[in-house]
């Protein structure tokens, strides 16, 4: 299998239309447009029948104590751990693309509505739900895509792993509220085959992306 997008090449930035903040002189970050990317794959073998997509960030701080604080970095050597930004399943077997802006077009304080998606899919919540859970104004189930933010005193360049996953079910055997970590589990023994694309992503204007 492979996977493309026509929004970022594989390993280069991801651009701001598909990001959950975008650089603000002033204030650090701003919110974004968090359009979700365009993506296709192609070459899933014999006996798919759906599709799974998860995207996550293997760079997120395992401890927030230095996270967004002025006069302070969170330095790259700190342990780091996954966070998940889009969990996707049941997409049907006969799908090989799905356009930007489809599944995620703007910030919705509180998060977007699910699990019903495009396609007839279903779409579980991915990790602002849990960063937000203390805020009034923005916490809920953040179901969906919700592109990068990271950490704007970060000191490493963030990754954002886009996978696709061909299966042997139409429909996994799970529901609920599905975390990214549930669908790994729910997945096993199922896979098929798998296709990855990697983008890149700093608020921290101290990193160099070229």
């Amino acid at each position: 299998m492979i996977l493309i997008s026509s929004s970022f090449s594989d390993g280069q930035r991801i651009p701001g239309d598909f990001a959950f903040c975008i650089p603000d002189p002033e204030h650090h970050v701003c919110l974004g447009s968090n359009r979700n990317p365009h993506l296709a794959w192609s070459g899933a073998p014999t006996g798919t029948r759906s599709f799974a997509l998860i995207c996550h960030d293997p760079d997120v701080p395992s401890q927030g104590d230095d996270v967004n604080q002025e006069d302070r970095t969170v330095p790259a050597s700190l342990a780091r751990v996954d966070f998940f930004h889009w969990v996707l399943l049941d997409l049907p077997a006969t799908l090989g693309e799905i356009k930007a802006g489809e599944f995620s077009n703007d910030v919705t304080p509180r998060g977007k509505p699910g699990p019903h998606a495009p396609h007839d899919a279903r779409q579980g919540i991915n990790d602002y739900t849990q960063w937000f859970a203390g805020d009034n104004d923005m916490r809920g189930d953040y179901y969906g895509y919700d592109g990068p933010c990271p950490p704007w005193n970060d000191e490493i360049v963030h990754r954002y792993v886009f996978t696709v996953f061909a299966l042997d079910v139409a429909r996994l055997d799970i529901d609920g509220k599905l975390t990214g970590q549930q669908l790994r589990a729910a997945m096993q023994g199922h896979i098929l085959a798998e296709a990855s694309l990697t983008g890149t992503y700093t608020l921290n204007p101290l990193l160099n992306l070229s």
